[in-house]
């Protein structure tokens, strides 16, 4: 029996490379090449030993690492998204934390229902919620997959099926693998610049790599990647603020407000790969990475006649005037000062009131209005330790093993500027340091397989583990500024750094959840032809009790050639320790209007009065059913699925918060009840279901002197919310839920080499969506999107055997985007709508230079 192979990759041997021909090359090529590519077949589902990419009864995707940097695309979402069809990324121009850390979707589900591992060993959580994560990620909490650089990369191994039975909470929609070079010499050095069509967005990515022995029986890989990423802007002038400009107001910026990508400033990371042979057939382990990013975005306009709780408390009728007597406890004396006026900076009213030292309005500090700049300093780090081998003797003696612990942390510092807190009146500072989230992960592996000999066609493989985890989540107090009460807030001035308030000190702790689990998992390949599987995973919170979840699979290999496969699971996704501790405020758009909404713990006074309660996993039931028809140079494999959730978790849609309930609120502690518009928390309140179809095939040949592989991917993925809570999911919510990604996504990609040129391209097709602005889902800001089709490309010349010079772009004939109406493109300032499946920003094109040693 052989079992040594590494326990912490993704399990049972399937994978075949999107848009790339080496795994099916490991496949057809003599057992040389074959064993040259081995690292192209993984092991996914299960603790047995690696398979064929022909014999496994779960779909997975194998992307090398070479092929990842074959994009324009600034991180590593960008490039799986033109992997991986069934995998989707949405940008968020103007959306709170959301901007700094993009949520992603694997087979439509939310980004925290996909578990990501590094090496085999579970990724810690981004401190950052998407808030606002363009309907189906509201509220998710996923890794930030963007901090790893494809440089550090072996392959990367998506499982498309449901593993909670085996790997635990978040495994519901499926399974991603990140797999770290382990070579001990070599390395290379790039340095890639590109920018956008338009002339912005400019990019410069500096990486490399280098493997170094460590002793004679180990090695240190050694990773790092620094870029920087200017801003775009995809902005049209606003027409009030356009008129105001007209009107004779000489502080209007143009456009005055920027919808685009946020700037990306000193983004490094650092990653590290450590292997050891200790002897006696026992490994030492050792990875882990530091990241750490500052990322500045924008939001909405302020209109300085109109804009509530600042400028006016009745609509732009008349301004919103702070009286210092009446601060004071003196009589109030400060008169009216309209503002339905062209420009009220040239009224006698406005002229009168600033000759007043007794009264004063925001107008005196931002005359033209002002549009807030949200930004964040975003700093990842993590580190694993563990050893794995056979043990020799005692009372587990022919069992393998594989022990480590693991500690992940993120940390998201807020700041803003351009702003203001406006019940400070003219004393209050116009930059904030609004606080931080941190969260924190601790994680240990106990893990044992063993074959044993029970009269089949081969050995019964038994795997067992044990695993511990600790997850906190804290918020820390922003500067008292950010968040304070000042003098005027009872005259209808907002409280806090205006925006994006600050946590203060009532919100701010820490918040721990610890639990353990226990896995079996068999493997039996019971003739030839059929290999069954079967694993058991029971899991105990010490918040919210345990759960008990299962998987089975079946392979049977028809002929040589065609084979069948299926699964059935149960899983489960755990509420994060964040989202039920949480709290935030956000600007949201309704109706084209700004919307201040509080987001607050579900079991908050506040969330309580709008029936908010304690928050339970989400449970899931998948089934899927497959084929693979393998025959000379010709690869297929097709995958249908169904994944029901219920009770599942997200971010309520906005409740109204009505004058009526205003001192119900008072009487429960709710403090300024009368400055928030509404409130959202997060509640288990709906159930779907989504089901699709995956279709991968490859091909390779000999064509024009030179090797071409062809890829073809289509995944059509389909979601119906079953049932919801009226009271907290929005028929628009559900529409976001069941349209808001297309139903359709494929890609096609055509690879050539020779001997000094290698090339590629590749069309990605976009089916239509439900297209939305800023979480609006009403007529004005919304509508469905057209299909549409983008080409990606590079062109590659290797000047020698160390230089290799490239030239390459996204999205070459420079498709739109869906564009806004012509209504809502004016009140927003935008062009286009930002929950769109490809970069908004048009062309990218970019040239690259690598050195290899």
């Amino acid at each position: 029996m052989n079992t040594k192979f590494p326990l912490g990759h993704l399990a049972i041997a399937v994978g075949l490379a999107l848009g790339s021909t080496q795994a099916f090359a490991a496949e057809e090529n003599s057992a040389p090449a074959a064993d040259e590519n081995i690292e192209q077949i993984v092991v996914v589902g299960s603790r047995a030993a690696p398979r064929s990419v022909a014999d496994s009864p779960v779909p997975v995707d194998v992307i090398d690492g070479d092929e990842l940097a074959k994009s324009g695309g600034s991180d590593m979402l960008d490039m799986l998204v033109s992997s991986i069809p069934s995998f989707n990324v949405r940008q968020q121009p103007i959306s709170d934390a959301a901007t700094l850390i993009k949520p992603v979707n694997l087979r439509g589900l939310s980004s925290d229902s996909t578990l990501v591992l590094v090496n085999g060993k579970r990724r810690h959580r981004a401190s950052v919620i998407a808030f606002q994560g363009g309907g189906v990620n509201d509220g998710a909490q996923g890794p930030d997959i963007s901090v790893i650089p494809s440089v550090a990369l072996k392959q990367v191994e998506v499982l498309r099926d449901g593993a909670a039975a085996q790997y635990g909470s978040d495994a519901i929609a499926g399974v991603m693998n990140f797999v770290l070079k382990d070579d001990r010499d070599g390395g290379s050095i790039s340095v890639k610049a590109g920018e956008y069509s338009e002339g912005d967005g400019g990019l410069t990515i500096v990486d490399g790599n280098i493997g170094l022995p460590f002793t004679d029986d180990g090695f240190a890989n050694f990773s790092f990647q620094l870029k920087n990423a200017d801003a775009t802007s995809r902005s049209v002038q606003r027409p009030d603020a356009a008129a105001l400009a007209e009107a004779g107001n000489t502080h209007i910026q143009n456009p005055a407000q920027i919808w685009g990508n946020p700037e990306i400033e000193d983004d490094i990371t650092v990653f590290g790969n450590i292997g050891l042979d200790l002897g006696d057939d026992k490994e030492f382990y050792m990875f882990g990475n530091y990241s750490e990013r500052d990322v500045t975005g924008g939001f909405y306009y302020r209109n300085p006649h109109t804009r509530g709780a600042v400028y006016s408390a009745d609509g732009g009728e008349t301004l919103l005037v702070g009286d210092v007597g009446l601060a004071n406890g003196d009589a109030a004396s400060c008169a009216t000062v309209p503002a339905n006026v062209p420009n009220v900076l040239d009224t006698p009213e406005y002229q009168a009131m600033v000759a007043d030292p007794n009264c004063f309005s925001m107008n005196q500090i931002f005359p033209g209005g002002y549009t807030p700049a949200f930004g964040g300093n975003i700093t990842d780090t993590s580190l694993t330790m563990g050893t794995k081998g056979d043990i020799k003797t005692g009372l587990l003696a022919d069992w393998y093993f594989d022990l480590s612990g693991s500690v992940g942390r993120s940390e998201s510092s807020f700041n803003l500027d351009n702003t203001l807190n406006p019940s400070l009146g003219l004393d209050t500072p116009t930059t904030f340091e609004t606080g931080k989230y941190i969260q924190l992960e601790k994680t240990f592996n106990f893990d044992l397989v063993r074959g044993f000999d029970i009269g089949m066609y081969d050995d019964l493989n038994f795997a067992a583990g044990y695993e511990w985890r600790e997850e906190s989540f804290e918020i820390v107090a922003g500067e008292e500024a950010s968040w304070k009460a000042g003098p005027y807030a009872d005259q209808g001035f907002n409280i806090g750094s205006h925006g994006f308030k600050g946590f203060g000190p009532e919100t701010a702790g820490e918040n721990v959840r610890r639990n353990y689990a226990l896995y079996v998992d068999l493997e039996a390949p019971v003739t030839e032809n059929l290999l069954l599987g079967a694993a058991v995973r029971y899991e105990d919170f010490n918040t919210f009790g345990d759960t008990t979840d299962y998987k089975l699979t079946a392979q049977y290999s028809l002929t040589d050639n065609l084979s069948f496969r299926a699964s059935h699971s149960t899983g489960f996704r755990a509420p994060t320790v964040g989202q039920a501790n949480v709290v935030n405020t956000q600007t949201s758009i309704v109706n084209g209007n700004l919307i201040q909404t509080f987001l607050a713990p579900p079991t908050d006074p506040l969330s309580a009065y709008y029936g908010g309660e304690e928050l339970t996993p989400e449970e899931s039931v998948s089934f899927a059913a497959g084929m693979v028809y393998q025959n000379g140079d010709f690869f297929l494999t097709v995958d249908a699925y169904s994944i029901e959730v219920t009770d599942r978790l997200a971010q309520s849609s906005q409740i109204d918060v009505l004058p009526e309930d205003h001192q119900n609120l008072r009487d429960l502690g709710v403090q300024n009840p009368e400055l928030i518009s509404g409130v959202t928390y997060f509640a288990n309140d709906f159930d779907t279901t989504t089901e699709g179809l995956d279709i991968v095939a490859n091909y390779s040949m000999q064509l024009m002197g030179g090797d071409t592989g062809f890829s073809a991917a289509y995944n059509f993925n389909e979601t119906t919310v079953d049932s919801w809570n009226p009271d907290t999911v929005s028929d628009g919510k559900i529409r976001r839920l069941e349209e808001g990604m297309p139903d359709h996504r494929a890609t096609f990609t055509v690879s050539q080499t020779w001997d000094k040129v290698g090339l590629f391209v590749r069309a990605n097709y976009f089916g239509e969506y439900y297209a939305t602005h800023a979480d609006d889902t009403s007529d004005w800001g919304s509508e469905v999107a057209d299909a549409a089709i983008t080409f990606d490309a590079e062109v590659s010349y290797y000047l020698n055997e160390s230089i290799t010079l490239s030239a390459g772009g996204n999205n070459l004939l420079d498709q739109e985007a869906e564009k806004l109406n012509d209504q809502a493109a004016g009140v927003l300032g935008g062009i286009y709508y930002e929950s769109g499946p490809f970069d908004y920003n048009g062309a990218f094109y970019y040239v690259k230079a690598t050195y290899n040693f």
